[in-house]
């Protein structure tokens, strides 16, 4: 058994560390981040965590790479000093769409990331909603792979009209996501069938189900640039959706995505805290976030008792 359960926070997610401290009633460890005078990460560990179960809180979201390489040192500084065990929880994992060769002399930089942090000496890694469920398999080490499912589907239902709803997944590969959603809320489902040119643009061609007069709750995983969901909702509005609610984990929200979102259609779009949101995403007022600290909190909690994590998982077999 390891010792005393610590847990200390990145500069990505302070706030959301402190949320899973006060839900397992465990104070952040004390440790000071910060940058030499030209540029290099600087870390300090101001405690003892000799022998001690150590969790590493930090998304490695943007800037990613100052994030990862600070989640990398940190493990190094906690290797050093002795602790018994290190897990990275990382909400949001970085690099995860870089999972396999897309052209010629590509890399596989989700392969690459595994590789570094397991170098660095994490011992295990928790993380959220990976964008490829294949990414567990690039670590020797355990892998936890939460959903934030049951915290949005509670929301959902609250917001919500289950018989004048509809689920839409706004791609072909999002499909098993959205149909888990329709499930468990017992709405129908829609899928919007879209070709993408190039990175991060996206062309609707039509949808398949039925919107008309119908909330629709279009579902991803992430969104970046907000290109498919904007498109989504304008394809879902011309076919006749009287509200257009957007749900999804990770608010990555990068170029113009919190214009777009701004100007789109949506009634609503909800997101979780994996990333902090940006002073211009709140003041658009159109944003709601979902804390999953208390999923993160007994995931960790069950990790460090030795318990199964299994019940925090929705059953699609019922």
């Amino acid at each position: 058994m390891y010792g005393e359960l610590t847990i200390f926070s990145g500069s990505a997610n302070p706030e959301l560390a402190q949320r899973i401290g006060d839900h397992l009633g465990v104070s952040l460890g004390a440790a000071q981040l910060g940058r030499f005078s030209d540029g290099e990460t600087r870390v300090e560990i101001h405690q003892n965590v000799r022998g001690r179960d150590v969790f590493l809180v930090q998304s490695t979201c943007a800037p990613a790479n100052d994030h990862l390489m600070e989640l990398l040192i940190m493990t190094e500084a906690c290797k050093r000093s002795s602790a018994g065990r290190i897990t990275a929880v990382i909400p949001y994992f970085g690099y995860a769409r870089q999972d396999r060769k897309v052209a010629p002399r590509a890399p596989i930089s989700a392969r690459l990331v595994a590789d570094l942090l397991q170098a660095a000496g994490v011992d295990r890694v928790l993380t959220m909603d990976l964008h490829a469920g294949q990414i567990q398999g690039f670590f020797d080490i355990p892998v936890d792979n939460l959903y934030a499912q049951p915290l949005l589907l509670a929301h959902l239902r609250d917001a919500l009209d289950a018989r004048n709803g509809v689920i839409v997944s706004p791609d072909a590969g999002g499909v098993e996501r959205a149909r888990s959603y329709a499930k468990h809320l017992d709405t129908s489902i829609a899928i919007i069938d879209k070709r993408r040119s190039k990175p991060n643009e996206a062309e609707v061609l039509h949808l398949v189900g039925e919107v008309e007069g119908r909330a629709a709750v279009i579902i991803d995983d992430m969104i970046d640039t907000a290109g498919t969901l904007t498109k989504g909702a304008q394809a879902v509005t011309q076919h006749g959706a009287r509200s257009v609610m957007a749900v999804a984990t990770h608010a990555v929200l990068s170029g113009p995505a919190v214009e777009r979102i701004a100007s789109a259609a949506f009634d609503r779009v909800v997101v979780t805290d994996t990333i902090p949101l940006s002073d211009a995403a709140r003041q658009t007022g159109l944003i709601d976030v979902v804390s999953v600290a208390p999923l993160f909190a007994e995931a960790i909690r069950a990790i460090h008792f030795n318990d199964s994590i299994s019940r925090l998982f929705l059953d699609d077999h019922e």
